[in-house]
């Protein structure tokens, strides 16, 4: 069973080992802390992973003209503030050149948090589909308790023709959501609750060969996906939407 990684710089430096932006003495204790904690090397697939699909869907683009023209003309006039304009454009250079932190500059988050949403599931199906693995509601929702502030609605959907497979714990935006996992014959649906915004609250998507549908409950928003057909993804969201509540 996997352990969600600790509150601590842990997450950061993972990222910052896959972007290569350690030095040998550093990027040698990373590889030994990944190696050692399962939690961080399950960190590690899916960064790198959603690299891979980031580097798939959106090949490297030339920096724009006049870009910067632009990022000069924002630097202070000011021989003392001078510090300032560098520190601006070293920023500017770590945000354009790292593959992960290139959702930060997604004009819209949806398609960002679709995108990770996708990346965890392929992880998921290359690694590990559960961290707890079993078909009974009661089972599956205490594993939670602890790992996450709050856990998820678990409802039994199996006379629906989705029976529940377990749960797991993703990272979706640096924030740990929970996930949830059934099955309509061959085929593995991911459920992610994450916290929802401002959005339309039915929503139904396609990427790389998956389906996506998200909805909203409240302060809640989940995405279902699986390479299920879009009629039967459907047709689970709708099962899971109106079951009864849990006991």
């Amino acid at each position: 069973m996997t352990e969600p990684p600790r509150a601590d710089d842990s997450l950061l430096l993972v990222h910052a080992y896959l972007d290569g932006e350690l030095d040998a003495a550093r990027a040698l204790e990373v590889e030994r802390r990944i190696a050692s904690e399962p939690a961080l090397a399950a960190e590690r697939d899916r960064v790198a992973a959603l690299r891979r699909l980031v580097h798939e869907r959106l090949p490297p683009e030339a920096v724009p003209a006049g870009l910067a023209a632009r990022v000069e003309r924002l630097a202070p006039l000011r021989r003392e503030s001078s510090w300032r304009a560098l520190a601006a454009s070293v920023a500017l250079a770590a945000v354009l050149g790292s593959g992960v932190t290139w959702f930060a500059l997604r004009a819209d988050q949806t398609d960002a948090v679709a995108d990770q949403v996708v990346a965890s599931h392929i992880r998921a199906l290359m690694v590990q589909a559960t961290d707890v693995n079993s078909s009974d509601r009661h089972t599956v929702k205490p594993w939670f308790n602890g790992r996450i502030p709050q856990a998820p609605r678990v409802v039994d959907l199996t006379h629906e023709g989705f029976p529940l497979v377990g749960g797991r714990i993703d990272v979706i935006g640096r924030t740990p959501v929970p996930t949830l996992v059934y099955r309509h014959r061959q085929h593995l649906i991911s459920l992610v609750a994450v916290p929802a915004t401002a959005e339309p609250p039915w929503q139904h998507r396609a990427s790389d060969g998956y389906n996506l549908v998200r909805w909203r409950d409240g302060d809640v928003a989940y995405w279902a996906v699986s390479d299920l057909g879009a009629g039967d993804l459907d047709r689970f969201a709708q099962a899971f939407r109106t079951a009864p509540s849990e006991q």
